[in-house]
């Protein structure tokens, strides 16, 4: 009877070496990296992953605003990666379509805002695929990650308190950036608006009523040097959403610990790259601003079913000339500043931030 003896698994992990079985013996041989999709992720490739790692790494984050893209963002990822291997991350729900060729971010790192070894993206469609092997070897191969737009809610529901959830800290602990555009903004911050109802947040609400049941804060998922005390918006103002994020900073500063909680709203089309350094400047070509709310130094008074009420908080408005140190939150160069008091979810005065306090209106087709 003829026998093969079976000494060892062929298993393919993204793109890593695959091993096949010839007559008993584990023999290398060369493996082509392929997209593929199964019911709790898809995995899409350019490039080789198989290349080698970067030679050197920098930490930093990218903070998109969304609404399009920065090409100098998305750059200074591949440089501080060491143009290796970068790994972009989505969520979908279980029976969303995702077109690999819809924006082909892996192309254009590859390509465009590179070169980098590979881009390789993971969409994830349950929580399962956050302790999948396959899924964590890319992760744990990843020079540089970035944190694709979408539904925030889904990366806290499928991430929080798994390999996945711990493979990103430490991908930043080991000195190598990542960013994150709109929904991968919102959750990039020691502090993150999450979304949990599966609607958005609108400023006027939130004015209305802090603790209203949409405004779900999460303050234990990433945790990233530099950005402990930070909570972040997106859309900034084009949305109008300087109310919610007084509201978020409001809130957050009445837990206990979060007494050095301060804000940072993105315009669409705009990223503030923070180095290593922990110092944060527009990257060229942003087509906004990058907005700071810092509090003052005693918490609000915050009743449930009441309005907001602060007073003398600062915002400050940068632009490409301006520079932010997180670390103790000054601001070189602003644009512009004021002092804002609101009053009952009023502005006291006007001020730059009446025109990006709230909206009316949402537009039914936003998403």
């Amino acid at each position: 009877m003829f026998r093969i003896s079976v000494r060892c698994l062929a298993v393919f992990l993204g793109g890593f070496a695959l091993l096949t079985i010839l007559s008993g013996a584990c023999v290398a041989a060369p493996a082509a990296a392929h997209n593929y999709r199964n019911a709790d992720f898809d995995y899409f490739v350019s490039g080789d992953p198989a290349a080698p790692r970067a030679a050197h790494t920098e930490r930093g984050y990218a903070l998109m605003g969304g609404g399009g893209e920065v090409d100098a963002a998305f750059r200074f990822l591949a440089e501080r990666a060491g143009h290796g291997h970068i790994v972009i991350l989505r969520a979908a729900s279980a029976d969303d379509a995702y077109d690999p060729t819809d924006g082909d971010i892996d192309e254009d790192f590859v390509k465009r805002w590179g070169p980098v070894a590979s881009a390789q993206t993971i969409v994830f469609r349950s929580r399962a695929a956050a302790s999948d092997p396959r899924v964590l070897a890319v992760l744990h191969g990843a020079d540089g990650i970035f944190l694709a737009g979408g539904d925030q809610s889904r990366y806290v529901n499928y991430w929080k308190g798994t390999p996945v959830n711990a493979a990103l800290d430490a991908h930043v602990r080991a000195n190598r950036p990542i960013g994150g555009s709109s929904a991968g903004l919102a959750i990039l911050a020691g502090h993150g608006y999450t979304a949990m109802d599966g609607g958005s947040m609108e400023s006027r609400v939130a004015l209305a009523d802090p603790f209203d049941s949409g405004m779900t804060l999460e303050s234990d998922f990433l945790h990233f040097p530099g950005l402990e005390d930070l909570v972040t918006d997106t859309h900034f103002s084009a949305r109008s959403r300087l109310g919610r994020l007084l509201a978020f900073v409001a809130r957050l500063r009445g837990e206990p610990g979060n007494a050095r909680v301060f804000g940072i709203g993105v315009d669409e089309k705009t990223a503030l790259l923070v180095g290593a350094d922990g110092v944060g400047r527009l990257a060229q070509g942003s087509a906004g601003a990058a907005w700071v709310v810092l509090p003052a130094a005693s918490a609000p008074a915050l009743e449930h079913g009441k309005p907001l009420s602060i007073a003398d908080w600062r915002l400050l408005r940068m632009n490409a000339a301006s520079r932010i140190d997180l670390a103790s939150r000054t601001v070189e160069k602003p644009d512009a500043q004021a002092t804002l008091s609101l009053v009952g979810g009023k502005l006291a005065k006007p001020s730059i931030a009446a025109p990006i306090l709230q909206r009316a209106v949402t537009p039914p087709d936003e998403s």
